[in-house]
């Protein structure tokens, strides 16, 4: 037969029957989709915060729990899992039902957990879907007041001339501001003395009292003490300058070309959640981030709000998935 030939009057009514019902199915698919979308949520939502209360990221779920109930009128419920470096509740939500009514606030650990542990009880990149980008704090360099270290040039001048003379303070193995301070290292080439401590707080507080030498760690923990004039900031970990501090130089302006890192928030759900949920759910959230009410206790806990599109965050979340698992691997680095 010529390739040519017509297609029979019945074969092509049945073409053109096959088309159409594809396209009403889409229709119908796509209205069922928007929907699901314009009734959620049929039931209490949970905000799981990795973190025992108090702290910046049980702050970002209560706010933004309480904005949502009052635009949804819908019960939103904080739900603390801490433990386990925050493996306990991102496992909890790896379990829970795609259906939007589980989120997980997500920070720094999410991106280095996976290169810090043999194993985790789920797969980071594939076990969720980015909903957006909440916010983020620079990583301060730190020291005591009476200390002699006023530069990152006095830093770096100390720790080449005495190699791990210089000590710093970390919450633990594979925490924010031990790997911060190993990416410092790495990028400065110098070797400094890591001194582990159960948390922020303790580690803070012998640091103002003189018994370490310095500390990355984020700006919302080590303003308090700078502030009450207990600790010098040394320099930012950011890219420019923070209006809260407009003085204070950036380590990348003052000797580390590039470097920065900061402590940074969001939310994720369950890998599955049908994408006009998640559309939903970014929309609504963004609307929360920027009210006057949100921004103002950001800036009080020097947090720079973000917001924007789940692609967004998900482009950031591959490029500190990408950033840590570098220092991680280079520096043989494990989780306590």
């Amino acid at each position: 037969m010529s390739g040519n030939s017509k297609i029979p009057p019945l074969s092509r009514r049945r073409s053109l029957s096959g088309a159409m019902l594809a396209l009403v199915a889409c229709g119908a698919l796509l209205g069922n989709v928007q929907a699901l979308a314009q009734a959620f949520p049929s039931k209490p939502v949970r905000i799981v915060v990795p973190y025992p209360p108090g702290g910046f990221n049980d702050t970002l779920g209560r706010l933004v729990a309480n904005q949502l109930s009052r635009t949804w009128k819908q019960s939103v419920i904080v739900d603390n899992k801490p433990g386990g470096g925050t493996v306990i509740g991102t496992q909890a939500v790896a379990m829970s039902p795609a259906d939007g009514h589980t989120l997980l606030v997500i920070q720094f650990p999410f991106a280095a957990n996976p290169w810090l542990h043999k194993s985790l009880p789920y797969d980071s990149e594939k076990a969720f879907a980015p909903v957006v980008l909440a916010g983020r704090s620079p990583m301060l360099l730190v020291t005591h007041s009476s200390s002699s270290l006023r530069t990152v040039d006095d830093v770096l001048a100390r720790a080449r001339a005495k190699p791990a003379a210089l000590n710093y303070g970390s919450s633990g193995a594979g925490s924010s501001n031990h790997l911060a301070m190993a990416y410092f290292e790495s990028m400065a080439g110098v070797r400094l003395m890591q001194v582990p401590y159960k948390g922020s707080t303790p580690l803070l507080t012998d640091l103002a009292g003189g018994q370490l030498d310095l500390a990355f760690d984020a700006l919302p923990h080590a303003l308090p003490f700078i502030q009450s004039g207990k600790m010098r900031a040394i320099a930012i970990a950011n890219a420019k300058r923070s209006p809260l501090m407009p003085d204070l130089r950036t380590v990348g302006e003052s000797g580390v070309p590039n470097y920065e890192v900061s402590s940074w928030h969001g939310f994720v759900v369950p890998a599955g959640t049908p994408a006009a949920l998640i559309e939903r759910l970014n929309r609504d959230i963004n609307a929360v981030l920027a009210t006057d009410e949100v921004r103002n206790i950001f800036a009080q806990q020097g947090v720079v709000p973000d917001g924007g599109t789940p692609a967004q965050f998900k482009s950031f979340i591959d490029g500190q998935m990408a950033l840590w698992k570098k220092v991680i691997v280079q520096g043989n680095i494990t989780a306590e």
